[in-house]
């Protein structure tokens, strides 16, 4: 029987403003006394990337080319519609910070803070070259049967 106060998120893109629309309900729905668990896959794991990772060795030619090809962590998210090359993304930083709106960063300490169970997806990190040093602190690695087991005590699911 599901939990009426758990929530899960799948987090399949990596684009900033479904990003950011992933932690906005994730931190709404904990700050309500919710369980929220996130589970990132494939794209989203760039918003777990650190700016500036060591070099994981061990990885293939096109897992390293993907490993140079996607963005590194929340700050070089684009946006998924008038990017612009990354002017898009740059002005909609801009207007947050006029209109006091937490950036993207912020709203993932805030998860922290409120405990909110990040997941990390190991057969979407095998697949894209992504090793766990390269992501942040604090995450879990797991496989798609622990975010179901999740999702299965849940009343609300997400894929975002």
């Amino acid at each position: 029987m599901a939990d009426t106060t758990k929530k899960t998120l799948i987090v399949f893109s990596g684009d900033l403003d479904k990003v950011l629309a992933a932690f906005v309900i994730a931190n709404g729905a904990a700050a309500m006394g919710d369980d929220v668990t996130m589970f990132f896959t494939f794209w989203g794991l760039n918003a777990l990337r650190k700016p500036t990772g060591p070099k994981a060795n061990g990885k293939s030619f096109l897992q390293g080319m993907f490993g140079r090809m996607m963005p590194r962590g929340p700050e070089k998210l684009g946006l998924s519609k008038m990017n612009f090359g990354g002017i898009g993304a740059r002005m909609m930083k801009r207007v947050m910070r006029q209109e006091n709106v937490s950036s993207l960063q912020d709203l993932i300490e805030t998860a922290r803070e409120q405990d909110i169970k990040m997941m990390a997806c190991t057969m979407s990190m095998d697949v894209m070259g992504i090793k766990a040093e390269e992501l942040v602190d604090g995450l879990e690695y797991v496989g798609v049967a622990s975010y179901l087991a999740e999702a299965d005590e849940a009343n609300v699911n997400l894929f975002i």
